[in-house]
């Protein structure tokens, strides 16, 4: 989870004025915050999520302890290929998360034989990521979704209308799925390039090379 800190700042001479810091991650704003507080200059202080949620220091502490020993801080990349000589199709998904202080990747890629386009593939792409979360006992959280597909990732976010039936089938399947497992998502459109991982993994697929994978990566 991600948060902005505010905060009430009193001057010697009794002069205040309330400042926001950028956003950052919630465990460096404890520590950020728990610094400030010994100063003895700040009057209040609390920290707001990007669901516009506020936080007390007390609570955020509480809400690390709570989640430190399940997976957290996570980001889901995804991506489809659809061929459509054979109406084939290749789903690949990449989860980093966090757990017990140390950081994870998991890779994990399906094939397909039941799809009719490529943005069903980024679809079910997505929704194989989800799948994943599910098996990961990810609930309650916050969940960045990283993709390539400008349809999948505006029609989620509601910046564009899911208007062909196939499309909306998946877009409500997903957010089914998501209320399901009270996942607060985020949706994030980036280049093709920059979703190579995915990409590879979801063309790998295609070629009926499955890989599942879980690794401890660098931080």
């Amino acid at each position: 989870m991600h948060v902005i800190i505010e905060w009430t700042y009193k001057a010697l001479k009794g002069a205040t004025t309330v400042l926001r810091s950028e956003e950052m991650p919630a465990a460096q704003a404890v520590l950020l915050a728990e610094d400030m507080e010994r100063t003895g200059r700040v009057k209040s202080l609390h920290c707001i999520d990007r669901q516009e949620t506020n936080w007390s220091l007390k609570e955020l502490k509480a809400y690390l302890k709570e989640i430190e020993t399940e997976p957290h801080n996570i980001t889901v990349y995804f991506d489809g290929g659809f061929d459509r000589a054979t109406k084939q199709s290749g789903l690949g998904c990449v989860i980093y998360y966090e757990q017990n202080g140390k950081p994870y990747r998991l890779r994990r890629n399906a094939f397909s034989s039941e799809l009719n386009s490529n943005n069903e593939a980024e679809y079910a792409a997505l929704y194989l990521g989800i799948v994943e979360l599910d098996l990961l006992n990810v609930h309650h959280l916050p969940v960045c979704f990283i993709g390539d597909s400008q349809v999948v990732i505006n029609q989620l976010s509601g910046e564009w209308p899911a208007l062909e039936k196939d499309l909306s089938s998946w877009a409500d399947k997903i957010d089914a799925k998501l209320e399901d497992l009270n996942i607060q998502p985020e949706y994030q459109l980036i280049s093709r390039k920059e979703n190579s991982e995915a990409d590879r993994l979801a063309t790998q697929a295609l070629n009926c090379i499955d890989i599942t994978g879980l690794s401890e990566t660098e931080r």
